[in-house]
């Protein structure tokens, strides 16, 4: 089994920055991808922003450039650097992974984190 451990989170100011962390732990496993997704009351869950085991990274259009994506293979993490943060940031956000384990490919989902942009 892998479990998906989030950090950061919380409350901050709309221009303000936040950093989202989250670590991978359990055995026997190797990770394909991780990322965040968020949802925001109402809306479906989108992905956010993504990255590869060899640093291939993808974002939301709507994150494009505030957002910056970062991981960390040795700990099997991934960090999400959040800049100019918008009331429409809100949401709770998911860490996500991708990984193999017994030659098929699985995914998990960590608990999620709250992130509220507001004054």
């Amino acid at each position: 089994q892998v479990q998906l451990v989030e950090s950061g989170g919380g409350l901050v100011q709309p221009g303000g920055s936040q950093r989202l962390s989250c670590a991978a732990s359990g055995s026997g496993f190797g990770i394909v991808t991780m990322g965040w997704y968020r949802q925001a009351p109402g809306k479906q869950r989108e992905l956010v922003a993504a990255i590869t085991r060899n640093g291939i990274t993808s974002y939301a259009d709507s994150v494009k450039g505030r957002f910056t994506i970062s991981g960390d293979n040795a700990k099997n993490a991934v960090h999400l650097q959040m800049n100019s943060l918008k009331s429409e940031d809100t949401a709770v956000y998911l860490c996500h992974a991708a990984v193999l384990r017994e030659i098929s490919l699985h995914e998990y989902w960590g608990q999620g984190t709250q992130v509220t942009v507001s004054s």
